[in-house]
């Protein structure tokens, strides 16, 4: 499967990110250490937020199947940068569930932590992945 994103610069160090099939847009900003307002989500804002959401949408996912309710699961990460290279160092991520029984709440935590986003990015990223 193929999709596809485009991007148009406005200047300013500012990006406007289309989805080509839904046509949703979104913006990215410089952060404000790295000569930009700070003012949207930064390229590495979204790949912080990435990986905590492909955790929650794989969790999603599995206990759809299994007709588990997961309302108000609810997430956070922390996202904390090295400066020579300038890079994500680690991420610090924290994923309450509601009450499950033990067996099933083993199961979507080792089936999350299995997301094609943690897959995808580099092992110089320290994960810390908590389920509270």
């Amino acid at each position: 499967m193929v999709t596809r994103m485009s991007a148009t610069y406005h200047g300013d160090l500012r990006c406007e990110l289309t989805h080509e099939k839904s046509h949703a847009k979104m913006y990215t900003d410089a952060p404000i250490d790295n000569h930009g307002k700070g003012e949207s989500f930064s390229p590495t804002d979204l790949l912080a937020s990435s990986v905590l959401t492909c955790i929650m949408t794989i969790i999603g996912i599995r206990a759809q199947s299994q007709n588990i309710e997961l309302k108000g699961m609810q997430g956070s990460v922390e996202k904390y940068m090295a400066s020579n290279p300038r890079r994500i160092s680690r991420l610090d991520i924290d994923i309450s569930l509601p009450n499950l029984d033990e067996k099933d709440r083993a199961w979507l935590i080792e089936e999350g932590c299995s997301c094609p986003v943690c897959y995808s990015i580099s092992d110089k990223i320290e994960l810390n992945i908590n389920f509270n």
